[in-house]
């Protein structure tokens, strides 16, 4: 029996998260995200469509329609509430993944940088303004 195998039948193994995006219209939702970001469309539910999913790679939002704020006043710009955080596995792909999206006409919260922490991370704002991170590993060539 594989390593893997014994870890699973000893306790159950999460294998992925989605995050949940809360917005106006999922139809325009999806557009930006497809158009913009690169993402496809998963699936849409509802007649107009009240709940879906956009994925790229193994990156997975789902988009759920609300009729009214989720946040009160202006705490989510305030503080910088994150709803999604996504990542890439080298230096090279969050900067292409950056120059992608400012190239799409993406608007940015924060723009590219190196955080104390080990990562360069940029943050993107959504139609409805959902602040979502994308991070990847600083080049250890360019410390």
């Amino acid at each position: 029996m594989t390593p893997h195998a014994t870890a699973t039948l000893d306790h159950p193994v999460l294998s992925s998260t989605e995050a949940q995006l809360y917005v106006v219209d999922v139809k325009a939702s999806c557009a930006f995200f497809t158009s913009k970001l690169g993402f496809a469309v998963a699936f849409t539910y509802g007649d107009p469509p009240f709940y879906g999913q956009v994925r790229r790679d193994n990156a997975r939002l789902n988009l759920r329609l609300v009729g009214e704020p989720v946040f009160a006043g202006d705490i989510r710009e305030r503080e910088h509430l994150l709803s999604a955080s996504i990542t890439v596995n080298t230096a090279g792909e969050i900067g292409r993944l950056f120059i992608d999206f400012q190239s799409a006409g993406v608007r940015f919260d924060q723009n590219l940088k190196e955080e104390p922490w080990g990562a360069k991370t940029f943050v993107v704002i959504d139609p409805d303004g959902n602040l979502i991170l994308f991070a990847g590993p600083i080049d250890p060539l360019s410390s």
